[in-house]
């Protein structure tokens, strides 16, 4: 029986990060300030906050400070998830990240997610792997869906974004018990298609990089989600855009609306 109320309890938290009717959800990650200090478009958490929900965002995601500085008392609510990895760009091992806070944590600060953050072929990936079917184990005892980040970065990956490479970051993230993941896009639908095809959990693509213009931002969403992706979780690409819910309207045309690129522009004047 506990199990089952378990099992409840992950399905309510997973439809206040995914939208209910499609499937699909538009999060925005907000834990830059940890990694690499404050960047344009999060000096005012609040703000940030206030841009992206009221854009039509289905979750954000950061660290406690997110929590503590952006939390808002009125407004469009929208989904939670507290980060539990971290490292910054200072260290002389930045793709390391270690785990700051706990699934319990996540509980008591409200949220209704959790996500962990590992580096594949990096020098400490035995590590964060340990960490991260730690932050499993808790996740099923506590019915708390968790968001595995897992990226390709290493001497041994010439090419974090070769199919092959993002596939087996994919398949990492499902075999190790996350309830979704988020890799970068290959580039192109048909190989994005063979990562989604062979990860059993909702698959979303991560943002990199601010990118050139907000035509090819979305044109990027917009394949992803032809390639089966269920949604994004894309950070500077949205907060640090001029026109954050202006941006978030066109996204929420293209990954729940089933919107062209074309009639999506459209709506920011792209």
């Amino acid at each position: 029986m506990q199990m089952q109320f378990m099992q409840i309890g992950k399905s309510i938290r997973m439809e206040r990060l995914f939208n209910r009717n499609t499937g699909k959800s538009i999060i925005v990650p907000m834990d830059h300030g940890v990694s690499v200090g404050p960047l344009d478009g999060l000096e005012h958490m609040t703000k940030a906050v206030t841009d992206v929900a009221e854009g039509g965002a289905n979750a954000v995601l950061g660290h406690k400070a997110l929590v503590r500085c952006g939390h808002r008392k009125s407004g469009r609510d929208l989904g939670l998830i507290l980060h539990l990895s971290a490292g910054t760009e200072l260290s002389p091992y930045p793709n390391r990240k270690t785990l700051t806070a706990s699934v319990e944590d996540a509980v008591c600060l409200g949220a209704d997610g959790v996500s962990v953050h590992v580096n594949l072929g990096d020098t400490y990936e035995a590590e964060m792997l340990a960490d991260f079917g730690r932050v499993s184990r808790e996740s099923e005892r506590w019915g708390m869906p968790l968001l595995a980040m897992v990226y390709g970065r290493g001497p041994k990956i010439p090419d974090s974004l070769a199919p092959e490479i993002v596939a087996h970051c994919a398949r990492v993230g499902a075999e190790l018990g996350a309830d979704a993941v988020k890799v970068p896009y290959t580039g192109d639908i048909d190989s994005f298609s063979f990562v989604v095809e062979s990860c059993c959990i909702p698959v979303l693509i991560a943002g990199g990089p601010k990118t050139g213009t907000t035509r090819e931002f979305l044109q990027t969403v917009h394949d992803a989600i032809k390639a089966g992706a269920k949604g994004l979780s894309v950070g500077r690409n949205i907060f640090q855009h001029p026109e954050p819910r202006r941006l978030m309207s066109a996204l929420n045309g293209i990954v729940h609306e089933n919107m062209s690129v074309e009639q999506a522009c459209a709506l920011i004047g792209a």
